[in-house]
């Protein structure tokens, strides 16, 4: 009889050693279990009791001993009906100090078998509990790089998607998140941005991007000192990725070029985002207030006469030399379109 409690005893103290290790390598809480393991006791004591709403289970955070305490109210003995919930006032008295008739006493009733039973629970919480934590902490780390950028390794390429790995977790780089002529290949590292972090029972489901506008905005934060200390900021961007992309920039200090501080000396700042992005064109201009002269900025590279705008309909007359025309609207129009989702104006464009 004696080896087999100090064999319960080490098991409850190895419960305990191992709950306080796990805290420490996987920052997993030890009360959060314990308290998940007390609850699901609980639920075994209802199965045995028949009820558990007087019930109260507890696990010694030192020990790892576990307990089973009944909550009775004292009753006229010839009131008793449930000795679960009720306790007569004769044994009551034998058993407590100052007890009266509608006291409530609490006694233990741990059963002899449920040292075994704490342990197979303690057992399957722990399991679930690892799961459900180490998933709560991933969701959160990678919460915290939502609208960043984030590099992958290439998994796997099918013909439509890119199938990454992020380090603890895996992406699926959508058709619709690729930038057009884009390849990859297996084991290749690649730069993306986190578009929206997800928490699902399988873990954080990520959603990430090479397309999205605001992946140029944060690679040319990463290279821009301006851009960082907030000295210059990005006040628009539109974006046809793997082609073109027009950014409007500006600053509060008269002493600061917006403009020459994204394009860097000799464009080192602006040509290491256009590696990034394969060639992609970019084009940075002056923000402005003005509904006109941000219009006629937004049309660059072409030279602009005129610029009338209805500011209620949101629309725009602009003239141009006849021969700016071509290249104010842009190959296939894009650089009208472009100008036009920067601006938030319609642009209608016409010539001398």
């Amino acid at each position: 009889m004696a080896a087999k409690k100090k064999a319960t005893v080490n098991d409850r103290t190895e419960l305990i050693e191992a709950l306080n290790a796990l805290e420490k390598e996987k920052q997993i809480s030890k009360d959060v279990i314990l308290e998940a393991i007390e609850n699901s006791l609980l639920a075994a004591c209802k199965n045995q009791y028949g009820k558990s709403e007087n019930i109260r289970v507890t696990i010694d955070r030192e020990t790892g001993e576990v307990g089973v305490f009944s909550q009775l109210e004292v009753v006229d003995d010839a009131m008793v009906e449930d000795d679960i919930l009720q306790m007569g006032i004769t044994e009551a008295k034998l058993k407590f100090k100052d007890v009266e008739i509608g006291d409530t006493v609490e006694v233990e009733i741990t059963p002899k078998n449920f040292g075994r039973i704490a342990a197979q629970k303690a057992k399957q919480v722990v399991v679930q509990k690892i799961r459900e934590e180490e998933r709560k902490i991933l969701y959160v780390q990678y919460l915290e790089k939502e609208r960043e950028i984030i590099t992958g390794v290439v998994q796997r390429v099918t013909d439509r998607n890119v199938y990454i790995h992020l380090g603890k977790v895996d992406a699926i780089l959508m058709e619709s998140e690729q930038v057009p002529g884009e390849h990859f290949k297996p084991t290749e590292h690649i730069r993306l941005y986190v578009v929206e972090v997800k928490d699902t029972p399988k873990g954080p489901r990520i959603t990430v991007s090479r397309s999205h506008p605001e992946f140029v905005k944060r690679l040319f934060e990463e290279e821009v000192t301006e851009l960082q200390d907030g000295t210059v900021e990005v006040r628009g961007i539109a974006r046809e990725a793997g082609s073109r992309t027009k950014m409007a920039v500006s600053s509060d200090n008269p002493n600061v070029d917006a403009v020459g501080a994204c394009v860097g000396a000799n464009g080192n700042r602006v040509n290491a985002v256009v590696e990034e992005l394969r060639g992609e064109k970019i084009d940075i201009i002056y923000w402005s207030d003005s509904p006109e002269i941000l219009i006629e900025n937004a049309l660059s590279p072409a030279s602009v006469v005129s610029v009338s705008v209805d500011e209620e309909e949101k629309t725009a007359h602009v003239i141009v030399p006849e021969n700016q025309l071509s290249l104010a609207i842009g190959k296939e129009g894009q650089n009208a379109r472009l100008a036009a989702r920067l601006t938030g104006y319609k642009i209608d464009i016409g010539c001398e």
